[in-house]
C-alpha cells in the first residue's frame, strides 16, 4: 500500500505523465519493486496510460472520491446555485477552488451561458503561489495555518517571489479580494474572493473575466 500511495503522490505532484523508469528513479525503488503496483493501480482505475504520450498519469478517480466527502458536497450544494446566478448575470464563467497541499484544485465550475467564453476545467491543479485563487486561499488563513502552508508552498520558490507573494497576500486581506491579469491566457483578468467559514477561507470563487469589446 505504501508504494501505491507514493506513486499516486508522485504523479499528482509531477503534473504530467511519467514512465515506469522515471517513477522508479524518483521514488528510489527498482522497477521490479513498483511494476506490480503500477498494474494494480491501473487495473483499479487510479492511473492510466497517457494518451499520445509515454508513461502513466492520474485518472479522475481520486478526485471523484474526494468530491463525495460530506464537507465538499455541502459546499457545492450551497455554492452552485449562487455560481449559476452570477455567471448568468455577468455572462462570464466562474469556478470554485480549494487547497490541496501545495496546489489548488478546481472542484466546480459554471460555464458562461452566452455564446462564447473561457473556463477552467474541474480537476485543474496549479501551485498555490502561481494561482489567483491560491493567493486568496492563503491570505485568508489564520497565521498558524499560513506558517504551515509556507513550509510547503515555498519549496523551490525564490526569495524574491516569496516576498512578492506575501506582500500581495497582505493587500488581498485589506481589499477583500484579488484581481490579476491571467498568465495562462491573454485578455483575461482573474477576479477571486474567499468563501469563509469559521474565520478562514475554505474555498476561493474565481471569475476569469473576458473584457468585451466596447466595455
Amino acid at each position: 500500500m505504501e508504494k501505491g500511495l507514493d506513486i499516486l503522490d508522485l504523479l499528482a505532484a509531477h503534473g504530467q505523465a511519467m514512465t515506469l523508469s522515471q517513477i522508479s528513479v524518483a521514488l528510489e525503488r527498482s522497477v521490479g519493486e513498483i511494476f506490480r503496483m503500477i498494474h494494480v493501480l491501473e487495473f483499479k482505475g487510479f492511473i492510466e496510460t497517457a494518451p499520445g504520450a509515454e508513461g502513466y498519469e492520474l485518472t479522475n478517480r481520486l478526485f471523484r472520491l474526494g468530491m463525495a466527502r460530506a464537507p465538499v458536497k455541502t459546499l457545492l450544494e450551497a455554492a452552485l446555485p449562487q455560481m449559476r446566478e452570477l455567471a448568468a448575470r455577468v455572462e462570464q464563467s466562474c469556478h470554485l477552488a480549494q487547497a490541496s497541499r501545495e496546489q489548488i484544485v478546481v472542484v466546480a465550475r459554471i460555464e458562461n451561458p452566452g455564446y462564447y467564453g473561457y473556463s477552467v476545467r474541474t480537476g485543474h491543479r496549479r501551485d498555490i503561489v502561481e494561482a489567483t485563487s491560491g493567493m486568496v486561499l492563503y491570505a485568508f488563513q489564520p497565521p498558524p495555518v499560513q506558517a504551515r502552508w509556507r513550509e510547503v508552498i515555498f519549496a523551490g520558490v525564490s526569495q524574491a517571489d516569496q516576498t512578492a507573494f506575501l506582500a500581495h497576500a497582505e493587500r488581498v486581506v485589506r481589499q477583500g479580494y484579488w484581481r490579476a491579469e491571467s498568465d495562462l491566457a491573454p485578455n483575461i483578468t482573474d477576479v477571486s474572493a474567499p468563501i469563509m467559514a469559521d474565520g478562514a477561507a475554505i474555498a476561493a470563487l474565481t471569475m476569469p473575466y473576458i473584457c468585451k469589446r466596447g466595455v
